[in-house]
């Protein structure tokens, strides 16, 4: 334990190692080095930058404006009452882009339930708006028969405790019943 107050505040006599550079002396070069590349890329920068309103691109990736808050109220009410399982998320259940969306995903997949999904990325105002319709700050969100669940922590929480095997099994329990059926 001697040796910790050393490391953490070395003595004013110990010279420090000389084959490393301080921060403060690196800054200098590297606010440099940054600044060239800016200047020097300002096309670069801008292409990354832009968005492409042409009218060759694919309606799928043309930026999605709804016509008002009303117009997303009643978008997001169809969504969670036209699926028994809906979950809204960052990206599309093959290709999650966020770590919470892609273990809520995980989950329902683990639980044997078909479900819908949206992509808040696709559209702000759908993004803005799935936070106001749940009164929930955060993404992912999952329903269940019309009715906001939670996101993945809360998932997790109930996986742990066996209450989503309860409000989950019916679902998919009619789900095989009705492809048996076809």
């Amino acid at each position: 334990c001697s040796s910790l107050p050393t490391l953490l505040h070395p003595s004013p006599t110990q010279p420090p190692p000389q084959d490393t550079m301080s921060l403060a002396a690196a800054a200098p070069s590297l606010l440099r080095n940054l600044g060239a590349w800016r200047w020097a890329a300002p096309s670069l920068r801008r292409s990354f930058a832009a968005v492409d309103a042409s009218p060759d691109t694919h309606d799928d990736f043309k930026p999605k404006v709804h016509g008002g808050a009303g117009d997303v109220e009643s978008l997001l009410k169809a969504d969670v009452t036209s699926n028994q399982v809906f979950l809204y998320m960052k990206g599309v259940p093959d290709a999650p882009n966020c770590g919470f969306s892609d273990l809520a995903c995980k989950v329902l997949r683990a639980y044997g339930v078909k479900f819908g999904s949206r992509n808040v990325l696709s559209d702000p105002a759908v993004r803005d708006g799935v936070k106001k319709f749940s009164n929930w700050p955060t993404i992912p969100q999952l329903y269940v028969g019309g009715e906001f669940v939670g996101g993945s922590d809360i998932m997790m929480s109930m996986h742990d405790s066996g209450d989503l095997a309860k409000l989950l099994d019916p679902t998919r329990e009619a789900q095989e019943a009705a492809a048996k059926a076809k």
